[in-house]
């Protein structure tokens, strides 16, 4: 596989929190693109397989990563494009499968299209325009050097000679590939494809309520699938009424799944073929409906216990940021001897709960089994492990599982596992025949990898000068402590690394961890970790500013400029993916443009409307947010204006994409602060739908989100993720200012807000 197991483990370690970040470090390409198959090696980037050139010079161009909304359908094939030398209008876009013969890194998560296949995918182009270049020197005879391209064709300036890429395909794809490092790209002012906003190719179709989702798929033959687990983690059926089951309209069969030899995980977030009940039926409403009927006495198993609660685990974090950590992660400086002897003091005491991912679209997929092969149709965001646990479950060869990517509809870090993807292909396997397998929006919310909710005790000490001396953080997450070691093992995507901002910016800094069990299943959601510990952090550095009697604009930028070398053996900030840490000039960069241009500073805050400022460094991605909000009475929160200042390289690809996901970012960020709450009871989900997990609607969402970016002398980096973190306290922030209402809970709609 493209992305074995390796590979695996060190993308979901970066997209979920960063543990095993020390393993992988992004190999470094020179500007001619050196380095084999991008960061996760497989097949170098082949023309043959990217590029298709029809005799009317048609270009038809293999998007090779999954598409859930992000753009990666159009960004990818803009690169391809781009250097071979075509006319936009005149490029067809097509999904591949998934194919690790073929194709490198076919995954979507960690914001790292841009950045793994900025190299990869220019090469793919310039290699193509190199074999047609060839081509046609050798028909005409004359040198490869009096050779140019324009607009899709060869030009011999010399000879007044031109031959368009159709009249040159054949020839030009039998050759081999050249060697990828002689490459020449092209000069970013010559570009006419990237950096123009471009619209995405299947946005009519959605726009429109066309068919191509995942969801929407049909087959001939198929049968529609449910499939029943029990309320509580880890719980399995003892018995169920099978018998009345299968006697209902249109249901085809029914039964118990328990095959504990390939219940355990193939992949460490994936959860292998879960116990639970399959019903198929004629019609999803007739399957779903005789789901409704099943009786089912259920073994819940040790993890329905009175400690996996909401208000348990609140209980006992409580208890445990007053006792001795289990695990110092990182200690600079003497941290008691200063907040000793600083001239002001200030403690809080911060949460954040778990959320589901809650996709528009719910977990499904497409499966047919037959004759020891399997076709799958799916919206994984990791199918090669989906793949790997599907070939698992049905006893087969890896090669015998043949995966088709299709659109999905959202992802945000859930589709980055796969029990939906096993779950239909061992269903069509019982059942003989294609089948697809739908969620209810009730399964989804239930059985999801949560976002971990979390708390954090801070303790920070300011001189007289109003500078930042110590910070003490205690963490309290959710994994096992082993007291042997000393040792605190984190839930996924839980972990807060020893480079989290702000260490290296306080001469006395402590991070502290300490954890209890947890019975559900947790994975990365957007902006994995930075989702919520932005809120926390820059909350937090909000009240030191206006402790200290600051701006909080200008008490952040003295923050950064008080950068303490990093230890050799240190990192810095987290930055994913192995990236180097925080930089703090680029920071500042942003910090100072999004004060700029929202006029920070001009109007006051009081009296019921107030300005917040927040910035954050994740997944490579610098971003500094300001938020204009208003109190009104009975605490309804209106957000009349949002700016995003952001740094993320030296180019955008696509302007209005990127813009686009950004907009998003805030939006998503906004429902995630307001409203969104996952709580347990005895290890059961209380949420079911979105009535109880509400979504901002449109008439809460502010009118104007004003985006810029920040164009530096870096390799681009992706922006999906590293845009939400900052808009969580930079509302919050502005809440204060408004009201003098501190938040530091979320959600705050348990503190009495809600959107206007």
């Amino acid at each position: 596989m493209s992305i074995n197991r390796r590979s695996f483990l060190k993308v979901t370690a970066a997209s979920g929190g960063g543990l095993l970040l020390s393993l992988y470090s992004q190999p470094k390409a020179s500007a001619q693109g050196r380095g084999r198959g991008g960061p996760f090696g497989g097949p170098e980037p082949d023309p043959h397989v990217y590029i298709k050139i029809a005799p009317d010079g048609t270009t038809t161009i293999m998007a090779k990563n999954p598409e859930l909304g992000q753009g990666v359908k159009t960004m990818l094939p803009m690169l391809i494009a781009e250097e071979l030398d075509v006319e936009w209008k005149n490029v067809k876009i097509e999904q591949a499968d998934f194919d690790d013969t073929k194709y490198a890194g076919q995954f979507a998560g960690g914001s790292f299209a841009t950045p793994s296949n900025w190299v990869p995918m220019r090469q793919a182009g310039a290699a193509g325009r190199a074999l047609l270049i060839k081509a046609a020197a050798q028909n005409w005879n004359v040198p490869e050097s009096e050779l140019t391209t324009s607009a899709g064709k060869v030009l011999h300036k010399a000879s007044n000679r031109a031959a368009g890429y159709g009249e040159l395909a054949d020839k030009a794809w039998a050759l081999p590939v050249p060697d990828l490092r002689t490459l020449k790209f092209k000069d970013p002012k010559d570009y006419t494809i990237i950096g123009k906003p471009l619209m995405q190719r299947e946005l009519p179709n959605i726009v429109t309520g066309k068919p191509i989702f995942a969801i929407d798929m049909t087959r001939p033959g198929m049968l529609f699938a449910v499939y029943q687990k029990c309320p509580v983690f880890g719980g399995k059926v003892v018995s169920a009424n099978l018998d009345e089951i299968k006697k209902m309209p249109g249901v085809r069969n029914a039964w118990v799944v328990d095959r504990p030899e390939i219940t355990e995980p193939v992949l460490p977030q994936d959860p292998g073929l879960e116990n639970g009940i399959a019903i198929v039926a004629d019609t999803w409403w007739q399957a779903n409906t005789a789901r409704k009927k099943l009786q089912v006495n259920w073994n819940e198993g040790p993890n329905a216990d009175a400690s996996q609660s909401s208000t348990a685990f609140a209980q006992k974090a409580d208890e445990l940021s007053k006792q001795k950590p289990q695990q110092t992660l990182r200690n600079d400086g003497d941290v008691e001897a200063a907040l000793s002897s600083a001239a002001k003091v200030v403690e809080g005491a911060y949460s954040f709960p778990f959320i589901s991912h809650a996709p528009l679209e719910p977990q499904n997929c497409t499966a047919d089994y037959r004759d020891g092969k399997c076709e799958v149709w799916t919206n994984s965001q990791i199918p090669g492990s989906g793949r790997t646990l599907a070939a698992k479950a049905l006893e087969v060869d890896e090669k015998n599982v043949t995966l088709h990517m299709v659109r999905g509809g959202g992802g945000f870090g859930r589709r980055l596992t796969n029990d939906y993807m096993v779950e239909a292909a061992y269903i069509s396997k019982l059942a003989g025949a294609p089948v697809k397998l739908l969620w209810a929006r009730e399964d989804d919310m239930a059985h999801d990898y949560y976002r971990p909710g979390g708390f954090q005790y801070l303790k920070a000490g300011l001189d007289n000068s109003g500078k930042i001396v110590a910070w003490r953080n205690h963490f309290v997450s959710y994994g096992d402590f082993d007291a042997q070691k000393g040792q605190v093992k984190f839930v996924t995507a839980a972990a807060m690394g020893a480079t989290e901002f702000p260490q290296r910016f306080i001469p006395n800094y402590a991070l502290h961890a300490s954890v209890q069990r947890l019975g559900i299943r947790t994975g990365s959601l957007r902006a994995p970790g930075s989702n919520s510990f932005a809120f926390v952090i820059q909350s937090f550095i909000d009240e030191l500013a206006h402790a200290a009697g600051k701006d909080p604009v200008e008490f952040r930028l003295a923050l950064l400029n008080s950068a303490i070398p990093e230890p050799a053996t240190g990192r810095g900030g987290r930055g994913g993916f192995g990236a180097p840490g925080l930089n703090a000039d680029r920071m500042k960069g942003v910090v100072q443009l999004a004060a700029e241009k929202s006029g920070w500073g001009k109007s006051k805050s009081g009296k019921g409307r107030g300005m917040g400022f927040a910035f954050h460094f994740s997944h490579q991605g610098y971003f500094a947010e300001v938020a204009d909000v208003s109190v009104e009475s009975g605490n309804k929160v209106k957000v009349h204006k949002v700016w995003v200042a952001a740094d993320v390289g030296s180019q955008i690809v696509n302007p209005s994409g990127a813009e686009n996901i950004v907009q998003g970012a805030v939006v998503d960020g906004m429902s995630e602060m307001m409203g969104q709450e996952i709580t347990l009871d005895r290890g059961r989900v209380v949420q079911a739908n979105f009535d109880h997990f509400p979504m901002v609607r449109l008439v809460q969402a502010p009118p104007a989100i004003e985006v810029h970016f920040l164009k530096t002398d870096n390799p681009p980096t992706g922006l999906g993720e590293p845009a939400l973190p900052p808009i969580v306290p930079a509302v919050a922030n502005a809440i204060f200012a408004a009201s003098g209402k501190r938040l530091r809970s979320l959600p705050i709609a348990k503190s009495g807000f809600s959107w206007a």
